[in-house]
């Protein structure tokens, strides 16, 4: 005998349905009906709010006054424990561009003890970098920045315990073919980032097996009539995501509209690229080796360049319905099932279906974060709507 969830709507991977209820039976999922349990050892009533997957992030540098890049578990825990209160309940930690070194104590700290974070489940590791191009670097360091290396990444495999699930390059780079084939064999998604690749680069990447653009618009060559470098590839080519960061100051609704438009809002990824001071008050603080101040919503280096974001994933989903782009159904998806498909992984989580770990999120109607279930328990909840027991 499992737990009920009642709800107005539930967001299931191919439609909506609601109101109805959902059973949790031993931390996972199972069926949803419109009719009342006969037996039920809890209905827990959330009356005029809809029940979506746990969101996933899978481009995000820190949180909470933590940066992935410090190395530290605590700091690594915490992050997991905030994001709780972005709605997200599986990510990716995302490293930067930095040393061999730095990047191998990282991944060897993640691949150790990912296992043991309390908050949202890790599902792998995304390296941005370091084998970019300094034409569109934003805020990665261009002195670590170098050629494309089978052997260095064979080794953060090694040292991760396998959990490389995506890194990004810059496809004009020096042995890109070869790498691409080589990461994607292993089951890692290659993205394309930080780069000033033609429309021809971008689309040979992709032919080799390169399937995701990284935060779309930001950092990589522009549309152009002649040339439609990188943007247009995102834009244009067949059977891969593209991500954006919709907080408002990396890309301008319209701009977004069109990039769903022409991409399709399936293949459209939400993410954050959030730093240290999401979830913190305005001011100075690190993401990686640089200082960056947050100000009006934004982070930025200093000379003005955008330095990552203090978005929360779950007002990605507000600001894309708010902003007239969206419905609420194709924002949650773009937001939950995208970016899992979009690593691999959304064959364990990123939707609400039978059998899955039961990771979802509460909303409002005006899509105001409620409550964060993990495994089937309420780990976080923003208002009192929890009404235990008969409805």
């Amino acid at each position: 005998m499992g737990n009920f969830i009642f709800a107005d709507k539930f967001f299931l991977e191919e439609t909506v349905v609601g109101p109805g209820f959902l059973e949790i039976k031993d931390g996972k999922f199972g069926d949803f009906s419109k009719n009342r349990p006969v037996e039920a050892a809890e209905i827990i009533d959330y009356t005029g709010n809809w029940v979506a997957p746990g969101l996933v992030d899978t481009h995000i540098h820190g949180f909470r006054n933590h940066d992935i890049m410090d190395s530290d578990f605590e700091g690594l825990n915490q992050i997991s424990e905030g994001l709780l209160s972005c709605g997200v309940t599986s990510f990716l930690p995302t490293t930067l561009t930095s040393s061999t070194e730095a990047l191998n104590d990282v991944v060897e700290m993640i691949g150790a003890r990912y296992t043991k974070v309390t908050g949202a489940k890790i599902k792998g590791i995304f390296l941005e970098g370091p084998f970019f191009t300094e034409r569109h670097k934003g805020a990665q360091n261009t002195k670590y920045f170098c050629d494309l290396s089978i052997e260095k990444l064979k080794k953060w495999q090694e040292q991760s315990n396998q959990l490389i699930r995506k890194i990004a390059i810059a496809p004009e780079r020096k042995g890109a073919a070869e790498f691409i084939e080589y990461a994607v064999r292993e089951e890692i998604a290659v993205a394309l980032a930080h780069s000033d690749a033609t429309y021809e680069e971008a689309k040979h990447a992709v032919e080799k097996g390169a399937s995701i653009f990284v935060h779309t618009f930001n950092g990589m060559s522009p549309l152009h009539h002649r040339e439609p470098g990188m943007a247009g590839a995102a834009m244009n080519l067949k059977d891969v995501f593209a991500e954006i960061i919709c907080d408002g100051h990396h890309v301008h609704p319209a701009a977004a509209n069109i990039l769903m438009n022409a991409r399709g809002r399936d293949q459209t990824l939400l993410v954050t690229d959030c730093m240290m001071a999401g979830g913190m008050p305005e001011g100075n603080y690190q993401l990686g080796e640089f200082p960056v101040e947050v100000k009006d919503g934004a982070a930025r280096i200093a000379g003005g360049s955008l330095a990552g974001s203090i978005l929360q994933l779950k007002d990605a989903v507000k600001n894309v319905v708010e902003w007239g782009i969206a419905t609420p159904e194709e924002a949650i998806y773009m937001a939950s099932t995208a970016p899992a498909k979009s690593i691999q992984m959304d064959g364990e989580c990123g939707k609400i279906a039978t059998g899955y770990a039961a990771d979802f999120i509460v909303l409002t109607p005006t899509l105001e974060l409620a409550a964060t279930f993990l495994d089937g328990v309420c780990r976080y909840q923003a208002y009192n709507l929890q009404k235990e027991g008969e409805r």
